[in-house]
């Protein structure tokens, strides 16, 4: 089975092919530095991250681009608000430009914190002034842009010039809402949107740049759509594979960038993708009602691997729904905890079992009987048709559980072998997805928590007192110890060679 992807403008699962063979290319829209991060960043962050991982597995060289925007209305605004009187006197504002590099840091820390990789580049937009004015021009020329003729200097992209507009999206130009991102005294039609934005009175000069058409008396900085266009066709060409971000996304900014791109005469992506939204006790995260979770309460509630799983084990193109601890819940962070642990224990045993793993292990198969997938020695073949079929992360978890379940089983049985191809296929198949437990991200090569390492001294422990009272006919002792790990969430395998635990 070979790749196939959810193509957000054709509204279908098509087959992956690269522009390049054997390459790929992807552009996924990064932060807008205006705030800290919250977990509809994450989310986005983490599903291109899955995306890269596995068109990596499948052979491919892939060069991702990231984007920073690091201009906008918003980056603006927050930075003029940027005080506040702390008994001693208002702090001094911020400027913009610091506001968005502190903000930047704020989200490299989150998606490295849950094992987000670099990408390749990571261009921010006020790098990337000299082409977003060769765009527009390009535009302007063609006859698909035009300047504002009330002197403001903004330039707006004519969407009537383009039959296509829409065509992301698939919606008629008449019933689509009014672009909102500049006056629309300067339109020709109120739909059109923002390609360059002339310099306003009260904004700082430092957020301004000269004027992309040449008139010397005018500067200002461009639309939130021109950036990532620019950069898109810098880093990654007239076409490349896959452009992606969040559903929100998809407009007005998404087929926004599409027109002027295609407009200009680029082919564009090839593939667009789309992350679901996230939402929150099953409402929908809004900063200005403030119901939303930040990465920072995200993460302060759980390991970071955990909130990895827990975002990784939702389909991308479904709702996230996010439920926050509660004194008679443990909420979604504790559920993903759970299911982990479980992971995470049976690598962590199997390892100890088998130290020195055979250079060659026999072949696995899946529940069908199926060999492993060609390619890929240790990749269950259900592992890479769920990861072939749209990403489909939460079947490919499916065979991970599955296969740890045969790993226990294996151990409790003192099958050393089958436990030690169980295992390779568990960390093949953890590798891919970025959840190794013995990844040095997540282990520091192997090394546990000391919360973990007490739960394994107090478990051991348990296990060594019911083993003597077996030892010692001693039933109802031993039945009890049991029962109280059970109870515990605590599940016991007995063996040939001893005792095993994992957790439920």
């Amino acid at each position: 089975m070979t790749l196939r992807l959810h193509d957000s403008r054709s509204a279908s699962v098509v087959p992956f092919t690269p522009v390049a063979p054997g390459r790929a290319s992807v552009y996924y829209c990064g932060a807008t530095v205006q705030s800290e991060p919250h977990l509809g960043h994450l989310r986005s962050a983490l599903s291109f991250d899955l995306l890269t991982r596995w068109l990596e597995a499948t052979g491919l060289a892939v060069t991702v681009i990231r984007n920073v925007t690091d201009i906008d209305d918003k980056i603006l605004a927050n930075a003029a608000a940027s005080f506040a009187d702390d008994f001693t006197g208002p702090h001094p504002q911020e400027p913009w430009w610091g506001l968005a590099y502190r903000v930047e840091q704020e989200f490299e820390a989150a998606y490295a914190a849950i094992g987000v990789r670099r990408p390749t580049y990571e261009p921010r937009a006020t790098g990337h002034i000299t082409e977003m004015h060769a765009l527009v021009r390009e535009l302007v020329q063609r006859g698909h842009a035009y300047p504002a003729e009330d002197g403001s200097g903004d330039v707006y992209f004519d969407v009537r010039s383009w039959p296509e507009y829409g065509s992301l999206t698939r919606q008629s130009v008449d019933d689509m809402q009014d672009a909102a991102d500049a006056d629309p005294r300067g339109k020709r039609d109120p739909r059109d949107f923002a390609l360059w934005k002339g310099h306003k009175e009260g904004e700082p000069e430092s957020a301004s740049w000269p004027d992309p058409l040449g008139r010397p008396d005018l500067r200002g900085r461009p639309g939130w759509h021109l950036e990532c266009s620019a950069m898109a066709g810098k880093y990654l060409g007239a076409e490349f594979d896959i452009h992606g971000g969040g559903l929100d996304l998809r407009f007005p900014h998404h087929e926004n960038e599409l027109a002027q791109s295609t407009a200009a005469g680029h082919r564009f992506a090839r593939v667009w993708m789309h992350n679901g939204l996230v939402t929150l006790e099953g409402e929908k995260m809004s900063k200005s009602a403030f119901h939303f979770v930040t990465a920072a309460d995200v993460l302060a509630g759980a390991e970071p691997v955990v909130v990895r799983y827990f975002m990784a084990a939702t389909h991308y193109r479904s709702v996230l729904d996010f439920r926050p601890a509660t004194p008679d819940d443990g909420g979604s962070l504790a559920e993903a905890a759970a299911a982990y642990g479980r992971i995470r224990t049976f690598v962590r045993n199997a390892d100890r079992a088998v130290p020195q793993q055979p250079a060659a292990l026999p072949a696995a198969v899946d529940d069908s009987g199926e060999a492993m997938a060609a390619g890929s020695a240790s990749l269950p073949a259900a592992f890479t048709a769920a990861m072939d079929d749209d990403l489909n992360i939460p079947a490919a978890l499916g065979v991970v559980h599955e296969t740890v379940r045969r790993g226990n089983t294996a151990l409790a049985e003192g099958d050393t072998e089958a436990a030690a191809a169980a295992l390779a296929n568990v960390r093949a198949m953890t590798g891919v997805l970025g959840l190794d437990p013995l990844d040095p991200a997540w282990s520091a090569g192997g090394d546990r928590s000391p919360v973990e390492d007490a739960l394994d001294a107090l478990v051991a422990g348990q296990l060594a007192a019911r083993a003597e009272a077996r030892g010692a006919r001693d039933f109802a002792l031993a039945d009890g110890i049991r029962e109280r790990l059970t109870a515990a969430g605590i599940v016991i395998e007995d063996g040939k060679d001893g005792s095993s635990w994992a957790l439920a």
